[in-house]
């Protein structure tokens, strides 16, 4: 049985209509794989075998009445979510002690318009605690491997869900990004990854960090394939009042090519500390083709992006700081045994029950929010944002479109970034368009020549056209190809 992970949406459904296999079959060979598969990678947390085959049953019932329609859009595609996403009667953990035996009892918007849409839910994905990371390094069940090279990590902090998709073990997943946390491990995977503007997609149910900068996406090998998620996720929900009433078809424009876009380069970006050589050369190339199948560069400035990572990691912080205020202990999450006072219980239970980094980003936020700092760090920092947003807002007036590097790096090696503030560096292009609330997405372009590791273009949008950076995707896609499956794993191995 082929590995249906690495098949794309329009083939599976295709196989299905032609009745080469049914959906139960699908499920069946997915879960398999992902037996194998992940026993080098570890992706998955939890396997959610019943709601899969529940998933395909629904499935074939539709195509034994002749329509498979009826079953939704992403009828019988292999699916997996984050394990910040709650999905009713599986563990949500967050990665985190703190919620190790915490069981959903309800399922959020994002996970069931999945599955609604005919899904078949392979179970949670591994991520870096409570979304703290850009490694899947600070996961308290130990880290992901990225499927390119398992001495290397995945990104973060949904290196679960980029990895589950590279290795060939679910066709499409989902993803949250507070700074970079879908672009990032996207870039590292060799995935498309998707942060749409920020109120696209519901948050009902995501358990939160950044309130004000969390966006749901997808990852995907195919460009087509991450727009037809997007469709599914896309829209009002009346349980988080910052969704949007988004009616947009983001396949609608992917076979337009470029020709008479302007596509903006950003100085800023491209002449940074810390780029490495092969990335930049990998985004010059792609730039030139861009230009070749007749779009306009056009340079623009972003006067104010140096200033991005500060002011997330002061708004970052205070948020979560606020999150996770509610794990105290008592309605649930860890509790520290043999206290006698309520205070201690606190303390205890949250020292034992959240991991370093989580923790060092509550005292943060703690910190800034406090009386005599708050004035000092909080307001500049939303001073900062409203620059920014100013800033894209400008560059928007000159282009349909901007392309940066995604990240600074190719994938780096399990414990060669120890520094926590240079560990903050790997997200140095991703978070100002978070503190925008833009969409921006990774595209794979192939590999570096030194590393021989994926390396991705990030395009940003501006609010609410996401469209505009899938179609600049789809025109790359025709050049680089369809993102593969990582070669340890392709063609039905598992990582030898």
């Amino acid at each position: 049985m082929a590995a249906f992970g690495s098949m794309s949406i329009a083939q599976i459904q295709q196989g299905l209509t032609n009745k080469e296999f049914s959906a139960r079959e699908v499920a069946e060979a997915s879960l398999a794989r992902v037996a194998s598969a992940d026993e080098k990678v570890h992706a998955f947390l939890e396997v959610t075998e019943d709601l899969a085959y529940r998933a395909a049953a629904r499935v074939d019932e539709a195509i034994a009445s002749g329509n498979l329609a009826a079953a939704g859009p992403l009828a019988g595609v292999p699916v997996a979510f984050k394990d910040n996403m709650n999905l009713e009667g599986t563990h949500t953990t967050c990665s985190s002690h703190m919620l190790e035996d915490y069981v959903s009892p309800y399922t959020a918007t994002c996970v069931k318009r999945i599955i609604d849409a005919g899904g078949i839910p392979l179970g949670k994905l591994n991520m870096d605690e409570f979304a703290f990371g850009s490694s899947t390094e600070t996961s308290a069940f130990g880290p992901t491997c990225n499927p390119w090279d398992l001495s290397r990590v995945p990104g973060g902090s949904s290196g679960g869900s980029a990895a589950a998709v590279a290795a060939g073990m679910a066709t499409m997943t989902l993803g949250s990004d507070t700074g970079g946390s879908i672009r990032q491990p996207g870039s590292f995977c060799g995935t498309v990854a998707v942060k749409p503007t920020y109120g696209v997609v519901s948050r009902y149910g995501v358990v939160a960090f950044g309130s004000s900068l969390d966006q749901v996406g997808p990852f995907a090998r195919t460009v087509r394939d991450a727009a037809l998620t997007m469709n599914a996720l896309a829209g009002r929900d009346q349980l988080d009042c910052t969704s949007q009433n988004v009616t947009c078809d983001f396949t609608a424009n992917l076979d337009q090519g470029v020709a008479g876009m302007r596509i903006g380069v950003v100085p800023e970006f491209m002449n940074a500390a810390g780029l490495t050589p092969e990335v930049k050369s990998k985004i010059d190339e792609a730039i030139g083709k861009l230009q070749d199948a007749g779009a306009e560069i056009v340079e623009v400035a972003l006067p104010n992006v140096h200033a991005a990572i500060s002011a997330y990691y002061v708004l970052g912080p205070c948020e979560a700081f606020s999150n996770l205020a509610r794990f105290d202990s008592v309605r649930y999450g860890y509790c520290d045994p043999g206290h006698k006072d309520l205070g201690g219980q606190y303390e205890g239970s949250r020292a034992k029950g959240f991991g370093e980094e989580a923790r060092r980003r509550i005292m943060l936020g703690s910190y800034l929010l406090s009386a005599g700092v708050y004035d000092k760090y909080y307001y500049p920092a939303q001073q900062v944002r409203t620059l920014i947003t100013a800033d894209y807002t400008a560059a928007y007036e000159k282009v349909d479109c901007i392309i940066a590097p995604c990240a600074p790096r190719t994938a780096f090696k399990f414990g060669e970034i120890s520094d926590p503030t240079e560990m903050y560096l790997s997200d140095m292009y991703t978070i100002s368009i978070n503190i925008a609330g833009n969409g921006g997405m990774n595209m794979p372009i192939g590999v570096g020549a030194d590393s021989g590791l994926p390396i991705g273009a990030q395009l940003i949008a501006p609010a609410f056209k996401d469209e505009n950076m899938l179609r600049v995707a789809a025109a790359l896609e025709k050049i680089y190809g369809e993102a593969p499956v990582a070669p340890a794993f392709a063609d039905g191995k598992v990582g030898e």
